[in-house]
C-alpha cells in the first residue's frame, strides 16, 4: 500500500480506501436501491448487512493496508461497527461517515446541519452505531440551497465543527456537496474543513481546474469517489466492444490517482477478488500511453458523451 499525508496534518491515509456499500445481485447498491425512504431514515437497519461476504472484504482490506473506510446509511454504519469487533483491524484505521438525513437534498436547506444541538445529538447516535469513541471524519454534505437560504450558514457550520472537535466527538470535518463548483469553493474558502469528498473521474474531471488546486492551497485533503462512474464506465465499454475491462479499470483508477492533490480514492465492491484486482494499480502509478489510448476509446462512445455533458452541466449549473 502507498500512503499520502492528509493535507498539512500528521495523518497518512492509504491511497485506496474502502467504501461501505453492499450490493444486490444486479450490481446496484443495497439500501438506496431497495427503498430510498428507509435507506435515509435514521435508525432503520436493513437485514443482511455486515455478513460473511463483508467480513471477507474487511479482511482483504486489512491484509493490504487499507486504513480509510467510508460508510453512508445507518445499515452500513451498524455493520461496520459490528464487523470491526469481529474482524479487528491490525493497525489504526479511520472512518468517515455523515449525519443521517441531514445532508444533500434529504433535509430542506440542510437546516439540521446548521443546528448544533441536533447535529451533536446525531453524532452521538452515530457513535453508538459505529461503536467508536469519536467520528474520525464527519462528512457534512450541504447544498447551495442552504447557503442561499441563510446568509449566516457557513458561520454556523464553522461553529458546529469547532464545538464538535472541542467536545472530542469528531476529529476532522469533510466538505461535500452535489451542488457543484461554486459550493465546493465556498466550503473550501471558509477554512473550517480538513478535506473535501468529491466525484472525480475522466468524465467528471472539472474539479481539477479550480476545486482541487484551491483545496491544496488550503492544506486540505482530497477524497475522490466514482472512478468507475457508478458502473457506467463498463456499460460504455460494452457499447463500443472494449473487452479488456480489467485494463480499463486500471486506467480509470490511475487517471484519478496521478493527480497530486488526491489523498485517497474510495473504491467499492462486494467481492474480495475485485478489490485485489483494483489494488494491482499500485504496482505502477504512472499513467501510460496505453492508459490514455483505452480511455480515448471510451470517450468516443455516445454514452460517454452524454454522461460527460450531464456531469459538466451539474458541476457548473
Amino acid at each position: 500500500m502507498l500512503y499520502k499525508r492528509l493535507g498539512k496534518l500528521d495523518v497518512f491515509l492509504s491511497i485506496i480506501s474502502m467504501g461501505g456499500h453492499e450490493y444486490l445481485p444486479s450490481g446496484l447498491s443495497r439500501g438506496f436501491n431497495e427503498d430510498m425512504k428507509l435507506a435515509i431514515k435514521p435508525g432503520h437497519i436493513f437485514d443482511g448487512f455486515g455478513q460473511e461476504a463483508r467480513r471477507q472484504i474487511l479482511r482483504t482490506a486489512f491484509d493490504n493496508g487499507i486504513n480509510f473506510f467510508d460508510v453512508t446509511q445507518d445499515s452500513e454504519k451498524e455493520a461496520l461497527g459490528r464487523n470491526l469487533k469481529e474482524v479487528k483491524p491490525p493497525y489504526e484505521i479511520y472512518v468517515q461517515t455523515r449525519p443521517e438525513s441531514f445532508g444533500y437534498t434529504y433535509d430542506k436547506n440542510n437546516v439540521k446541519l446548521g443546528n448544533y444541538d441536533l447535529l451533536r445529538a446525531e453524532v452521538q447516535r452515530i457513535l453508538k452505531l459505529i461503536q467508536r469513541e469519536r467520528v474520525d471524519f464527519l462528512n457534512m454534505p450541504f447544498m447551495k440551497a442552504a447557503l442561499d437560504n441563510d446568509p449566516d450558514y457557513m458561520e454556523k457550520i464553522h461553529y458546529n465543527i469547532k464545538e464538535l472537535k472541542k467536545e472530542g466527538l469528531i476529529r476532522f470535518a469533510v466538505s461535500d456537496t452535489f451542488s457543484g463548483e461554486s459550493t465546493y469553493l465556498t466550503q473550501i474558502a471558509r477554512g473550517c474543513f480538513d478535506a473535501i469528498y468529491i466525484n472525480f473521474n475522466f468524465a467528471d474531471r472539472h474539479p481539477e481546474e479550480k476545486v482541487l488546486p484551491r483545496a491544496a492551497e488550503k492544506g486540505m485533503g482530497v477524497f475522490a469517489r466514482e472512478a468507475f462512474m457508478k458502473g457506467a464506465l463498463f456499460r460504455m465499454a460494452e457499447d463500443i466492444h472494449v473487452a479488456d475491462t480489467a485494463r480499463l479499470a486500471d486506467a480509470a483508477l490511475r487517471w484519478v490517482l496521478t493527480h497530486d492533490e488526491v489523498t485517497t480514492l474510495t473504491y467499492g465492491t462486494g467481492k474480495p477478488r475485485n478489490l485485489l484486482n483494483a489494488l494491482q494499480v499500485l504496482k505502477s502509478a504512472t499513467f501510460t500511453r496505453e492508459d490514455a489510448a483505452i480511455l480515448d476509446k471510451i470517450k468516443a462512445s455516445e454514452r460517454f458523451k452524454g454522461y460527460e455533458s450531464q456531469k459538466t452541466n451539474e458541476f457548473f449549473g
